[in-house]
């Protein structure tokens, strides 16, 4: 049997649960129309967080050994929620936000596509039950 992480969502009142993850305290709370008091983040996000943290983190491990030198990189993750319940996200979309000086557009597409598709274990699972999309924007430094 592999690792099992465990996560436990510990409640402190009302619609307020802390989650414990690795050690450190995440705090999650319902929409105030659900009878939440905006303690916190609701819970769904995390899956973009988690998504977005997974891949980004493959992304500047790889680019680090291709020696790529960024000035910043940011990735965004926006998911489109189903209208019907149970509320889910059908579609998610990626964008990777790199900025640097004459940055090589074949390199950055390798290190997404390796995180994609050989690397993020989250967006092997999310590519399991919906579409997942991205996309590359690169800058200069003004």
């Amino acid at each position: 049997m592999g690792h099992i992480d465990t996560v436990n969502a510990n409640w402190l009142e009302n619609m307020v649960f802390q989650a414990g993850i690795n050690g450190h305290q995440i705090v999650m709370d319902a929409d105030t129309q659900f009878g939440g008091q905006d303690k916190g983040p609701r819970p769904k996000p995390f899956m973009l967080a988690a998504l977005a943290g997974c891949t980004a983190m493959d992304v500047i491990s790889i680019l680090k050994k291709m020696r790529i030198e960024l000035k910043h990189f940011n990735v965004r993750v926006e998911g489109e929620l189903t209208d019907e319940h149970p509320v889910h996200y059908k579609k998610i979309h990626v964008t990777y936000e790199f900025t640097g000086d004459d940055l090589p557009m074949d390199k950055l597409k390798r290190a997404v596509e390796l995180s994609e598709n050989n690397y993020c274990g989250v967006a092997y699972v999310y590519k399991q039950v919906m579409e997942v999309d991205s996309r590359i924007v690169t800058k200069s430094e003004e």
